[in-house]
């Protein structure tokens, strides 16, 4: 028996109502998520990336076909599914230490093992020094680090991130893929990544998902057989980045009828 993927959405389509306009974000979009895999979804704006994202999370419903994690409906948030967001989302009243724990104390579990996650998290981020901070004294990718942390010492299977390094600066950019990475290898998470960048796409996963401009479908699905660490200046890269590119640039100018 086939092993049951983490997530399958089965022909999603995504209809959004606003005043007298009707927006056809996500048509018959198909995608399945294996364990232990890191997906990079690729696209131009408004090809409904976020809004596939926002599906896997339970922050939105399909208006047609499935949403599946384990083989059962998304019906709406959950720990399971942790959401990282370009912007952080921490809260600002609350130290980096009450921001990672803040999961699995509202979850009612013992003082100690709320600290025993934190103490582990906190070190997996690299960020023991600044445990008592507050989110405005962070720097962007701190706040970052904070994010992902959180999500992580909420016990989640599913790692979604929507354009998580898109406010910050090259350097911090990327460090933040290499720790990501490392994040991703030793704990066997899975992760769901949006971005624009086609370089950080191939940099990053395993499989690489382009989307048509909206209503969004899945153009191509392309595993990548590159050995890590990867080189983004390798002839190998670059083979990929054109071929990759070459299909994101393709639906540019054309006209997608709802």
């Amino acid at each position: 028996m086939a092993e049951i993927p983490i997530i399958d959405i089965k022909s999603v389509s995504k209809v959004f109502r606003l005043q007298d306009q009707t927006i056809h974000a996500l048509r018959d979009a198909s995608i399945t998520i294996r364990k232990g895999e890191f997906v990079c979804l690729i696209g131009a704006s408004g090809c409904g990336k976020s809004t596939l994202l926002r599906i896997m999370a339970g922050f939105e419903q399909p208006s047609a076909g499935e949403a599946l994690m384990w083989g059962k409906p998304i019906e709406g948030p959950d720990p399971s599914r942790g959401m990282v967001f370009q912007d952080y989302a921490l809260f600002p009243w609350l130290s980096v230490r009450d921001n990672i724990g803040f999961g699995p104390a509202a979850r009612g579990l013992p003082g100690a093992e709320v600290k025993s996650i934190v103490d582990r998290f906190i070190e997996l981020v690299g960020l023991q020094k600044f445990a008592t901070a507050y989110p405005h004294q962070l720097s962007g990718g701190m706040k970052q680090r904070v994010a992902i942390a959180r999500v992580l010492a909420n016990d989640a299977d599913l790692v979604l991130m929507d354009e998580p390094f898109g406010a910050l600066d090259a350097m911090t950019r990327e460090r933040l893929q290499d720790e990501l990475l490392e994040i991703w290898q030793r704990t066997g998470l899975t992760v769901v990544f949006v971005t624009h960048s086609v370089e950080e796409a191939i940099f990053l996963a395993g499989r690489v998902v382009v989307m048509t401009p909206g209503p969004g479908r899945i153009e191509s699905d392309n595993a990548l057989d590159l050995p890590r660490p990867r080189d983004v200046s390798s002839p190998e890269f670059n083979d990929i980045r054109r071929v990759l590119s070459a299909k994101l640039h393709s639906h540019h100018g054309k006209k997608v009828t709802a």
